[in-house]
């Protein structure tokens, strides 16, 4: 699905084929049945127009009578063609939604996979020039606003191509029925008002449609400059709400203000350009269909007309057969602002399956944009966690390493304290062992058949019920209530239990109803539930007070007797518990960019620090000096 026509076709070759056919032929078959009817209807207008222009002929013997049966079958014709539009309509919306509802599912199949594609698509690549690739913005207008609306142009453009082939079956072959010899042409015999009619169609039509598809590129590219602007401000309102309580406390109400309006001032260009543009094209098209309708169409049957070869009835006729045909055909140039609409969300659509596309291997797509070189293996578990020659990287290929660890050993049941100043490193370490940091290089072994457990500091719940926010990543089925609410209890949410089932309380969601502290007790229960055997929490109990903090450390302590913890906390010092044991047996430091492992207690607090600076000194200049020198010879 990375290019347009692979996007469009990718439906009716998937394993629902003979859903979207069987649609699909229901519509052509809708289309050309009202286009037959189409031509009773002109047949109708003649006989109609016809009879009220005979209406005081001498020879007409019942006026009145010729009139209300023209009419009566015109009215018949133009109820059974709205019918069977009506018909096509529910059709053609079955069709939207089923192939809306498959893309939508292939794109969220494709995001959120084992690879978690979601989170490495948020990242930018690189092109042959080396040029970043932006992470592609507002994904979820992409994968719902962009795919409804391309879906449902998309049909629209094949039912249009539709009607225009039926009607130049059906029409052509009325106008060539009725065709006759016209003054000038009797070359051609009787095909003379047909071959003018079709003339007609073939210079005016062509003609206006290449001057549309013009407007239509321009029409194109202020469609999507309105989506990024729209998607931008919509993000931006979004974030806004997430750190409300932030701005309130800050009194930053004036500064969001002023962002909102800068953003929708963006808006508010795009859109003037766009409506100015849309209008001029309103003009053209009325126009345009006043000249087609009431002067070409009405032109090729004049002369013979004039000549009295053919009736008045049999002129209208003819005529409101070409007004039909130039109709249908000029269909491209009625729906030209819905084809740029249709044209620039397939490009949205492209550019995320693109996106999709190019992290599929994660350390390809990293290596575009600075060094990716991490390795991942299990060894027996007996051995723990090892890791070695880890260093991390910003993206460039002249990155420099912003923490490096030659060999870090974490021992079965061994709980880990990282440490650092600010800004050192100590959550981007923890994340590389993950998978989960871009640029850099090292091995990480994990133990063989011990689960691991990433615990963030910020917590996000998805509205899901209570039971299935504390059993994920596991489904709800696979953990027994009573299970799940000695979890709770054990976490310090027993007074949450008896609402295990729901999805929210007082109509509200648990990211809304649980306070974040909360949050990291509920995170408390899903490890108490889970026992996994490794498990990094990267600041997740930020939120809990000291007490709290004992509390959560002593609840894993009880339940997870071998469990490796890799810790990084807010404190200098690690807690203890209530008896004033350490939970924590080694403390990890970054400092300098090494990180350094050791006995906590062999640690001396004031002097470790130093100490670390002066041993890794010789290591990082060491590790600076090619860098350095690269960089000398680019600049020479």
């Amino acid at each position: 699905m990375r290019g347009f026509w692979g996007l469009m076709r990718a439906y009716w070759l998937s394993e629902r084929w003979r859903e979207a056919w069987l649609l699909t032929v229901a519509i052509a078959l809708l289309t050309a049945a009202g286009s037959k009817v189409g031509v009773w209807i002109t047949e109708s207008t003649g006989g109609l127009l016809g009879s009220i222009a005979l209406f005081h002929w001498e020879g007409n013997e019942a006026p009145a009578s010729s009139i209300l049966t023209a009419a009566a079958s015109l009215v018949l014709c133009v109820v059974l063609v709205e019918a069977l539009m009506g018909v096509r309509n529910l059709v053609s919306t079955t069709l939207h939604r089923k192939w809306r509802g498959w893309l939508n599912g292939r794109f969220n199949d494709a995001l959120l996979d084992a690879n978690h594609t979601h989170f490495h698509v948020q990242h930018g690549g690189s092109e042959e020039k080396s040029s970043s690739l932006p992470a592609p913005d507002n994904i979820d207008q992409r994968v719902q606003e962009s795919i409804k609306d391309m879906a449902g142009g998309a049909i629209g453009l094949a039912m249009g191509v539709m009607s225009v082939l039926t009607a130049v079956f059906f029409y052509g072959q009325k106008l060539i029925e009725n065709s006759t010899e016209v003054r000038g042409l009797e070359f051609l015999g009787g095909y003379g008002t047909a071959f003018l009619a079709f003339a007609a169609v073939a210079l005016y039509v062509p003609l206006n449609t290449w001057l549309a598809l013009k407007l239509g590129r321009v029409l194109e590219r202020l469609t999507v400059a309105i989506q990024k602007t729209e998607g931008s401000y919509r993000a931006e309102l979004t974030t806004f709400l997430r750190r409300s309580f932030h701005v309130a406390a800050s009194r930053s109400e004036a500064v969001q203000k002023e962002t909102n309006l800068r953003l929708y001032d963006d808006i508010d260009r795009v859109w003037s350009q766009q409506n100015w543009f849309n209008s001029g094209y309103v003009a053209y098209q009325k126009i345009y269909d006043f000249f087609a309708f009431r002067i070409v169409s009405y032109a090729p049957g004049l002369m013979s007309y004039v000549d009295n070869k053919i009736s008045f009835q049999g002129y209208v006729t003819g005529s409101e057969q070409v007004n039909r045909l130039i109709q249908e055909c000029s269909w491209f140039i009625h729906v030209m602002p819905a084809i740029a609409s249709l044209k620039a969300n397939a490009r949205r659509v492209t550019e995320l399956a693109d996106a999709i596309e190019r992290v599929q291997n994660p350390d390809d797509f990293y290596r575009s944009t600075g060094r990716s070189d991490f390795h991942f293996a299990r060894q027996h578990a007996v051995f723990g966690l090892t890791v070695r020659d880890l260093e991390l990287m910003h993206a460039g290929e002249d990155a420099v390493p912003f923490v490096s660890a030659p060999l870090l050993l974490f021992r079965r049941g061994e709980w880990t304290f990282i440490q650092g100043e600010s800004g050192s490193g100590k959550s981007s370490l923890i994340k590389a062992i993950n998978g989960l940091w871009a640029h850099g290089g090292g091995s990480v072994t994990f133990p063989e058949g011990v689960a691991t457990f990433y615990a963030a500091q910020d917590v996000r719940l998805p509205p899901v019920s209570l039971k299935q926010l504390i059993c994920l990543p596991h489904d709800e089925r696979d953990h027994a209530d009573p299970a799940v609410a000695a979890a709770m209890h054990r976490a310090g949410l027993g007074e949450f239990i008896e609402w295990l089932a729901d999805a929210s309380r007082d109509g509200k969601g648990w990211d809304e109803t649980l306070s974040g502290g909360q949050k990291q007790k509920l995170v408390l229960a899903r490890i108490l539930l889970h026992k996994p055997g490794l498990l990094f929490l990267d600041e997740a109990t930020g939120a809990l007070d000291v007490q709290a903090k004992v509390a959560f450390h002593q609840a894993i302590k009880d339940n997870c007797p071998v469990i490796t913890v890799i810790s990084v906390m807010h404190e200098a010092k690690p807690p203890k518990s209530a008896e004033g044991v350490d939970f924590y047996d080694s403390v990890l430091t970054i400092a300098d960019g090494m990180a350094v492992k050791s006995p906590l207690r062999d640690r001396r607090p004031a002097e470790v620090p130093e100490l670390t600076r002066i041993l890794t000194r010789p290591l990082r200049e060491a590790r600076l000096k090619p860098v350095q020198a690269r960089q000398r010879q680019r600049q020479e």
